[in-house]
């Protein structure tokens, strides 16, 4: 005889694919990322023709480098590609090297692109986790080059970033939360803005599939499950 169906069994929701809006006016300032956001804002009009995001995991490097990427029409590097980049320099090209990693630099590649870029008098963007004081450089000329760099300092996503990163990703699903679940939220997930990404996910998927609001009780279990290394929720 067949089974009867399941009456708990979910239904899974669509996956709608919701991207991340890396445009200037999806963009939220705090204090935490004023002085970075002025230094894209600013672009041409830069003091030198290098300058240097840094900051932690998940602080909106990327959003903000992709923002002046496009504004500046730049050549996307990989960090471990930076040969690749020679030509394009050369030729005025602006330079975008997303995601530098401290002591895994090609120094001569970068010394040489460096070169490029301020002989063509263009410019070029270099984001990392670590100050360049930390790049662990050893190539005198390349210290001489970090040294005479634009370097601004990302802080960590302050309660104004995250509370309106959260607001907009909500909204971008068209799901209406309250404020205090908002408030809760920023309270207890790690400060990050892709931590932040990753719980508005988990909870639109539930209540989707619950076919229910997103309540501080909701956002109380799906971070409970994060915290305890869970994927998803065991509904």
């Amino acid at each position: 005889m067949p089974r009867a169906p399941d009456a708990r069994a979910r239904q899974l929701p669509l996956d709608l694919g919701h991207h991340a809006e890396l445009s200037r006016e999806n963009l939220i300032v705090s204090p935490a990322n004023a002085a970075a956001v002025a230094l894209v804002d600013r672009w041409p009009d830069w003091a030198a023709p290098v300058a240097v995001l840094a900051g932690p995991a998940g602080s909106g490097k990327s959003h903000l480098a992709e923002i002046w990427a496009q504004a500046a029409n730049a050549v996307r590097l990989a960090p471990d590609r930076l040969g690749q980049g020679q030509d394009a320099a050369q030729q005025g090209r602006a330079i975008l090297v997303d995601g530098i990693a401290a002591g895994m630099i090609d120094q001569t590649a970068l010394f040489h692109l460096i070169n490029q870029v301020r002989a063509a008098g263009s410019q070029m963007l270099l984001t990392s986790r670590a100050l360049p004081a930390a790049w662990g450089v050893t190539l005198p000329d390349l210290v001489s080059r970090l040294r005479a760099a634009t370097v601004v300092e990302i802080g960590e996503p302050d309660d104004l970033l995250l509370a309106g990163v959260i607001t907009k990703l909500f909204a971008d699903r068209q799901v209406e939360v309250e404020a205090h679940v908002v408030a809760y939220l920023i309270s207890r997930i790690e400060r990050s803005l892709s931590t932040a990404g990753r719980v508005v996910d988990q909870l639109d998927r539930i209540a989707l599939e619950q076919k229910t609001r997103v309540t501080r009780s909701l956002a109380a279990g799906v971070i409970t499950a994060l915290d305890q290394g869970q994927g998803e929720l065991e509904l």
